[in-house]
């Protein structure tokens, strides 16, 4: 395998990949990187506007470009946005490497998120379209996991060290 991320973070929106990333990165004395924030800061605009502005498929190509662009030069944690893996390409690109899966039932999801507005995907009927994307996407990011580490119930510390034990890494 190729240089590239200590630790890929994929999961659902809410399930906590920018926090649990910015902890894994301070423990591992590596810098952090978000693959939403590198299209947010390319396109001067949020996520939710590339979506009403230029639709989905539109947004899907930036994700792709970012996630390829990310696994190629960052060597510390990554985080991916929650539906990178429907990407083939992506998940090609993943196989092999340290991949986490953040995992967490709906009933998480809403206490985290609310499942609110700024969530161009789950703009109507939330906890339903919430668990029709999982039904999706839960077999794209088992399939791409080298790990699943559940993160209902748990801190961001424990899910940390969780990711830390179950891909074998050491804290600085």
């Amino acid at each position: 395998m190729t240089a590239g991320p200590l630790v890929v973070l994929v999961g659902p929106m809410g399930s906590g990949k920018s926090t649990v990333g910015e902890l894994l990165a301070e423990r591992l004395g590596v810098s952090y990187r978000d693959t939403d924030t590198d299209i947010v800061t390319a396109q001067g605009r949020p996520i939710s506007d590339i979506f009403v502005d230029e639709g989905e498929p539109y947004f899907r190509e930036l994700e792709r470009q970012a996630v390829a662009a990310a696994v190629a030069e960052h060597t510390g944690v990554l985080a991916l946005g929650g539906g990178a893996v429907l990407d083939e390409g992506t998940r090609t690109l993943l196989a092999g490497r340290p991949v986490a899966y953040l995992s967490m039932d709906v009933e998480e999801a809403v206490r985290r998120v609310g499942l609110g507005a700024a969530r161009p995907l789950l703009a109507v009927n939330p906890r339903r379209q919430w668990r029709e994307l999982m039904e999706a996407r839960r077999p794209l990011y088992t399939e791409v996991a080298r790990v699943v580490v559940a993160t209902d119930d748990r801190t961001p510390e424990e899910v940390a060290q969780a990711v830390l034990d179950a891909l074998e890494l050491k804290d600085v």
